[in-house]
């Protein structure tokens, strides 16, 4: 959260994650109670002022988007054999370039990411502590 905090070119008001023990203690086998606030996430999102929601239980296809994406990456990586793990990085970091600067994606109205940040930058610019660049590739 703290990366997300320094990297993301936007005040990041609300964080929403499943309910599984990586990221709430507010499940038990028992059933739902109340978040104690012992969790790292929440201890981390309530320094950062940040609200942590959950996706509501039994929805797991609010996960769809994000399990979209993971699929994306697998696709990637399973394309080659890598050398070294430097090799399996440096091919991370060029497909998250590509992503963000160059696939259009229908939920951003057939923008990409940085295209679209850089749209709601121009209307909502209150909502940004950075202005939003193109970058001119990945790093080597």
């Amino acid at each position: 959260m703290k990366r997300v905090e320094e990297k993301a070119p936007f005040k990041v008001q609300t964080v929403l994650t499943d309910n599984g023990k990586s990221f709430t203690d507010r499940f038990t086998r028992a059933g739902e109670r109340k978040p104690s606030g012992n969790h790292p996430v929440d201890q981390e999102c309530q320094a950062l002022g940040i609200e942590h929601r959950l996706i509501k239980p039994g929805r797991p296809q609010t996960n769809g988007m994000v399990e979209r994406f993971n699929g994306r990456i697998s696709d990637v990586l399973a394309t080659r054999r890598y050398t070294s793990g430097e090799d399996l990085e440096q091919t991370l970091k060029r497909y998250t370039w590509l992503y963000n600067h160059h696939i259009p994606q229908k939920a951003l109205h057939h923008q990409s990411p940085i295209a679209k940040m850089k749209e709601w930058q121009t209307k909502r610019s209150e909502l940004f502590t950075k202005r939003v660049v193109n970058h001119t590739g990945p790093e080597k």
